[in-house]
């Protein structure tokens, strides 16, 4: 019998991300730019976004409360989006329709909280272990270095942002266990662990900016002291920022791809004017588990700095 010996790139990226769409506004351009240098990258998404708000008139009877169509076209433009940043390895945890986007609700404040009313099979109130036991093996077989997710609140407080976040972190510890689970796989510890975030003092540079010419409006729900507080953070607690500069385009085309979630007229892309497009292609994580970034003036620009 002749074995065979598996090839796969040195470099390999996985993000756990909860809905359509997410991937590409958070990390549009890191994907892009690691899939042109050759790095394999897997989007593992966790709903198909069904709940999500229909931004396109003649499209909003794809709505949960009509057809309930939406989770099917959304799954269309993450394709789209897809095919523009150069990703072949998407999936969705545990397969198409799995888990069921959770929708969200705001409290008094302007935080997004869980609804009220809660449909059958929704992520938020999946069993963390049977969904983390869908992204075990995923981890086991793509075998990656590197893994992005979402903080500990979801960055800003969706349910399903929430559970991203304890499925990829739960996962990835029970991935590396010897004798867990051993038909899902050979076990695989994933060496860096890093949390999206954005870089609060480039979001003031940017308000400030806007403010001087004259635009009191966008960012307005951006205020650091506010409720989406949490999406930001601090220079220091930040260990890599991703210049995307030559992969902006490739991103801006991805967001636009996701027609029903992004318009052109929308806030994703006020304050063009004056800021251009840097303030997309920028991108920033904090290191959530895994070895110290190798020393360096500033943040380092390589998720995967000093891991051999």
């Amino acid at each position: 019998m002749t074995s065979v010996t598996r090839s796969e790139p040195d470099r390999r990226l996985m993000l756990v991300h909860a809905h359509p769409d997410d991937e590409t506004i958070m990390d549009g351009a890191t994907m892009a730019k690691y899939v042109a240098e050759g790095a394999a990258v897997c989007l593992v998404t966790c709903t198909l976004g069904e709940e999500g708000e229909v931004l396109v008139e003649d499209l909003a009877h794809l709505g949960a409360e009509e057809s309930d169509d939406l989770g099917s076209h959304r799954l269309g433009e993450l394709k789209v989006a897809m095919e523009i940043l150069g990703v072949t390895d998407f999936i969705r945890l545990g397969g198409d329709g799995r888990y069921r986007d959770s929708g969200m609700a705001y409290d008094a404040e302007g935080r997004a909280i869980p609804r009220d009313m809660l449909r059958e099979g929704i992520f938020w109130t999946a069993d963390l272990l049977e969904a983390a036991n869908e992204l075990v093996p995923v981890i086991r077989d793509r075998r990656p270095q590197v893994l992005i997710a979402y903080n500990e609140v979801g960055n800003y407080g969706h349910p399903d942002h929430i559970q991203a976040h304890r499925v990829a972190m739960y996962a990835t510890q029970l991935a590396g266990v010897p004798s867990y689970r051993r038909d899902l796989g050979n076990p695989w510890t994933v060496a860096r662990v890093y949390w999206s975030t954005m870089s609060k003092s480039q979001l003031l540079a940017g308000i400030q900016a806007l403010r001087d010419a004259g635009d009191t409006e966008t960012y307005k729900e951006l205020d650091p002291e506010g409720p989406l507080s949490s999406l930001l953070s601090d220079d220091v607690d930040i260990a890599v920022e991703i210049d995307g500069t030559p992969w902006v385009a490739q991103k801006l085309a991805a967001m636009r791809a996701h027609a029903t979630q992004i318009t052109a007229d929308g806030p994703f892309f006020a304050g063009a004017d004056v800021l251009g497009h840097d303030r997309w292609a920028r991108e920033h994580y904090r290191l959530a588990s895994g070895p110290p970034l190798p020393a360096a003036d500033g943040w380092a620009d390589d998720l995967f700095a000093g891991l051999s």
